[in-house]
């Protein structure tokens, strides 16, 4: 990587994390930034720039607070994104410190900022010598969120702060109507990239060490995906019928959907989101992995049914609701700087009105299976159990202790527990009439 080159690279990532300290979205912007970067090595680290700040942030404001006499100001948050890419470097991706500092102090100069190289080189410079402060892994979560967690899981919310503060493992779900487990997993191997089965997962394929998805064997002809052990679970719980009538009503980006296609192809599966612009992506999945002419998508708000429903009862409905994201903190980091309190009521509320307005679309005998990549009890057992309380037929039905802890009326994982996403399932069957 030549100067120019490395200077670049950390003014993408700059780049990315001003406009997700200042409020966007980190999936979205890492979206918009890496296909303009040509170098697959460049890409990988911007990512892994990307996430280690964020990560790390409460650690590197505190430094700057304690080595600058004067706190920087608003007009000088790009200057505060490049100081953050330099001191990530360094802690905790560990590159060669003079390589870094250089290509770090270039990004400066190439952001059009030359009159303050001089302060980034010797903040670095000091950095490099003294090391950063140590921080408690809980400290990017913001207090009242940190309180939620606490009173949640009181045993449990340590392990939850440094589960969520540590790199996720790569899980792959292996298209079994082009490939099977063993016969990807021997490809895996003859292009020597380490990785693991896990017993219990039918599909699943676990890697330690990030890559791309675009540079594993046979990803564009659609022999693999990506996608978290405990959301390919969902197929596992949900389970329905061959040839079923099946309704995944929050669908993008189209993993789940995609998932129980591969299973049965003769599923009539409709995939709905509110988002058309998401809902295109569904198109692309299905498209990438042979399943093109499988569903019916329906860009359509989930709760206002009389738009998009043409009467026929479903035999299983997954709602995949929206949540907190407070599961998948590892993977989203940016979820502890926009989440607000306020939104928690919010996004309950939706989740109730999706139950309600999905319930009566469900045939007698059949299941809803209810899920959310929260650990928010608001928004899983508590959300369920007052959706029972309220509708005459529901009732919740046991599920396999595989997927988590046993959290009545339904199973929760936490966040890192057998390497996998924080989730929770339930399974309501719809009773017939007596």
């Amino acid at each position: 990587m030549n100067s120019r080159t490395g200077a670049a690279v950390r003014v993408a990532a700059a780049n990315v994390l001003h406009a997700v300290l200042q409020g966007r979205s980190l999936k979205a912007e890492l979206a918009a930034a890496l296909p303009k970067i040509a170098d697959s090595r460049d890409r990988a680290l911007v990512e892994a720039i990307c996430f280690a700040v964020l990560r790390n942030r409460p650690r590197y404001e505190a430094a700057l607070q304690a080595w600058m006499p004067k706190p920087l100001g608003q007009r000088d948050a790009p200057l505060r994104a490049l100081l953050y890419v330099g001191f990530a470097q360094l802690d905790p991706l560990q590159l060669p410190a003079h390589a870094a500092l250089a290509a770090t102090v270039d990004a400066v100069r190439v952001a059009g900022r030359s009159h303050q190289a001089g302060l980034a080189n010797a903040l670095l410079r000091r950095a490099q010598r003294e090391g950063l402060p140590v921080g408690d892994v809980e400290a990017a979560w913001p207090a009242w969120l940190r309180e939620r967690v606490r009173s949640d899981w009181p045993d449990d919310a340590e392990a939850i702060f440094s589960a969520s503060a540590a790199p996720a493992p790569t899980w792959l779900r292996v298209n079994r109507g082009r490939s099977s487990v063993p016969d990807y997993a021997a490809r895996l191997a003859q292009a020597g990239i380490a990785h693991a089965l896990v017993e219990g997962l039918e599909d699943a394929i676990r890697i330690d060490a990030p890559l791309a998805p675009t540079t594993l064997p046979g990803f564009a002809e659609g022999d693999v995906s990506v996608q978290d052990a405990a959301a390919q679970r969902v197929a596992d719980a949900l389970s329905p019928a061959p040839g079923a009538r099946v309704l995944d009503a929050c669908a993008a980006p189209g993993g789940k959907s995609a998932h129980l296609l591969e299973r049965d192809p003769g599923l009539q599966l409709t995939a709905i989101d509110i988002d058309g612009r998401r809902l295109r992506r569904v198109r692309e999945t299905l498209d990438r992995l042979g399943l093109g002419g499988d569903a019916r998508l329906i860009a359509a708000d989930a709760v206002d049914t009389a738009a998009w429903w043409d009467g026929v009862p479903f035999d299983a409905i997954l709602l995949d609701a929206p949540c907190s994201g407070t599961g998948i903190v590892r993977r989203q980091p940016d979820v502890l700087l926009h989440r607000r309190a306020s939104d928690i009521a919010a996004l309950t509320a939706l989740q109730a009105r999706l139950l309600d307005a999905l319930w009566p679309l469900l045939a007698p005998g059949g299941r809803l299976l209810y899920t959310t990549c929260s650990i928010l009890r608001c928004e899983n057992t508590d959300q369920v159990a007052a959706m029972l309380a309220r509708t005459p037929d529901a009732r919740a039905e046991a599920l396999d202790a595989v997927l988590g802890r046993d959290q009545r009326p339904g199973r929760q994982r936490l966040t890192g527990e057998q390497g996998m996403d924080g989730f929770f399932y339930a399974s309501l069957r719809r009773e017939r009439p007596a």
